[in-house]
């Protein structure tokens, strides 16, 4: 090899080590700053000092005691709960709901972020009682009440289970208005909701994605 290729061959070598190094310092400093932004997610605000409970405040708190919830009368609102399960839980030490955070047939702040608890409180489903104005559903199941789909995605996230419709062509309904499906009814994801739910049926399935 004569001086000339081997003086090439050394300045190509030194550009690629070049080259591989930034790369390298790019990645780390690019993962760093996502580890730190995704830490900076996860971690309370410096006034939530250890041992403040959990709220919309302070969401990352692992201290969340619900009976703190129901002994001051109507004092709090969904926007105090750092999620749905929070006040859910709420309800659960209280069905009486002395907060008023019940949507209907024991499930509170239905527009509250995840985690989820769904499951509806024992008992109160049984005090509900259907207004003039209230739309067709499991609380409301007369086939003469009016249906409007777009009360089933008034917080377009998944706020309503099959279980809260009274039929599965309602569930259908729902599911042709937004096919992105917020509530997940279509588990299966076969343009059909919540086949197991009661007549009437539409079984005609939905084209899956976005409207």
């Amino acid at each position: 090899m004569s001086r000339l290729s081997r003086s090439r061959a050394i300045r190509w070598g030194a550009l690629v080590l070049a080259a591989v190094a930034v790369a390298v310092v790019v990645v780390v400093l690019v993962r760093g700053g996502s580890d730190e932004a995704a830490a900076a997610r996860s971690s309370d605000p410096e006034w939530c000092t250890p041992g403040t409970p959990r709220t919309a405040l302070c969401p990352h708190s692992k201290v969340f005691d619900a009976k703190e919830y129901v002994v001051h009368g109507d004092a709090f609102t969904c926007a105090n709960f750092a999620s749905q399960a929070d006040a859910q839980a709420v309800l659960r030490a209280d069905p009486d709901d002395p907060n008023h955070l019940d949507d209907g047939g024991g499930v509170a702040c239905r527009g509250l972020p995840g985690p989820r608890d769904t499951k509806p409180v024992a008992g109160i489903a049984q005090h509900f009682t259907c207004g003039p104005g209230d739309t067709r559903s499991a609380l409301c199941p007369q086939p003469k009440r009016s249906f409007d789909a777009r009360y089933f995605l008034r917080y377009g996230n998944d706020a309503y289970d099959c279980p809260d419709f009274a039929s599965q062509a309602d569930a259908q309904a729902v599911l042709r208005f937004a096919p992105a499906d917020p509530n997940h009814l279509d588990g299966d994801k076969n343009g059909i909701a919540c086949p197991d739910l009661p007549r009437p049926k539409d079984v005609k399935p939905v084209r899956r994605g976005t409207p």
